[in-house]
């Protein structure tokens, strides 16, 4: 049983020690309410939990909004991506102490890696505060840091053990400089099918199509491919599900653009009892290169 609470901790200790400072790359002092360096530049942690440690404002169309947010909880508290939650911390090996989440989001899978392993700590990097604020509270042993992805993250060399991407953005130089020597990446994305009665019907984003050439030339360079697992489910959605699933990810930023969002209206107001869809995943496990 999680023993995730209701109300933001401070970071944990073991967060504060992992980061650096965005400004001069210096240590943080031990955690209170925010961070500090030695240098004496200072971050406030949001009322919510969270501490942001960009220093420009997200483009427009880039972070997930409020509401894709909101869709996402409600769609992932219902359970139907639990097998790929189980199957990323099946995949973690041995006992690890820090875990780092890029791109986490709410923080639902890297809570769950955590529940399975006591000794953990976790740290969710994301460049959503919609986001952050539900990550902020996902586990006591987890904290949770605004950053762009793209840029170098604000965390020491060789200090996780884990990294989790899944559905998120991947900067294969910056997962190979925070990994221990021998850590482990878990890569997580849609595998064949996935949602593939929804795509067919309203004309989603290809998110399958041509990924695994695509992910060897993104890692390629930096890690080796250790394993690749999948699952796969049926699910049985009502529409309020079926509108979740469908704008709790990118699609949500094109509901506006050919129709997509008259489509899923006419879909779900058409439905009478639920639809059976597939959720099909893939989490691959790579291994620091030489």
């Amino acid at each position: 049983m999680s023993s995730r609470g209701t109300t933001a901790p401070r970071l944990p200790a073991a967060v504060a020690r992992a980061l650096r400072c965005s400004v001069c790359h210096a240590p943080f002092e031990a955690p209170g309410n925010g961070l500090r360096c030695g240098r004496g530049h200072s971050f406030d942690a949001a009322k919510q939990g969270y501490v942001n440690l960009l220093h420009a404002k997200v483009a427009a169309g880039t972070a997930d909004t409020t509401e894709m947010v909101a869709a996402r909880t409600a769609f992932l508290g219902s359970g139907f991506y639990a097998p790929l939650a189980g199957l990323l911390a099946d995949s973690v090996p041995g006992e690890p102490d820090l875990v780092v989440d890029a791109g986490a989001g709410t923080g639902y899978y890297l809570a769950r890696v955590l529940d399975r392993f006591a000794a953990a700590t976790g740290l969710a990097l994301d460049v959503s505060a919609a986001a952050l604020r539900k990550a902020a509270k996902a586990h006591p042993r987890a904290g949770a840091i605004g950053w762009n992805l793209w840029e170098p993250w604000p965390v020491a060399d060789a200090t996780a053990d884990v990294v989790l991407n899944v559905f998120a953005p991947r900067n294969a130089a910056e997962f190979h400089r925070v990994l221990c020597p021998d850590g482990v990446l878990l890569v997580a994305g849609p595998a064949s099918g996935h949602l593939g009665e929804l795509a067919s019907t309203l004309g989603l984003l290809d998110a399958e199509s041509g990924k695994e050439k695509r992910l060897g030339a993104t890692l390629g360079s930096h890690f080796e491919l250790v394993s690749r697992r999948e699952t796969t489910h049926a699910a049985e959605l009502t529409a309020e599900q079926v509108r979740h699933v469908v704008t709790m990810g990118p699609n949500a930023h094109h509901l506006h653009r050919d129709g997509l969002g008259e489509r899923l209206a006419e879909l779900t107001a058409s439905m009478t009892g639920t639809l059976t869809v597939t959720t099909s995943f893939h989490v691959s496990a790579y291994r620091r290169s030489p």
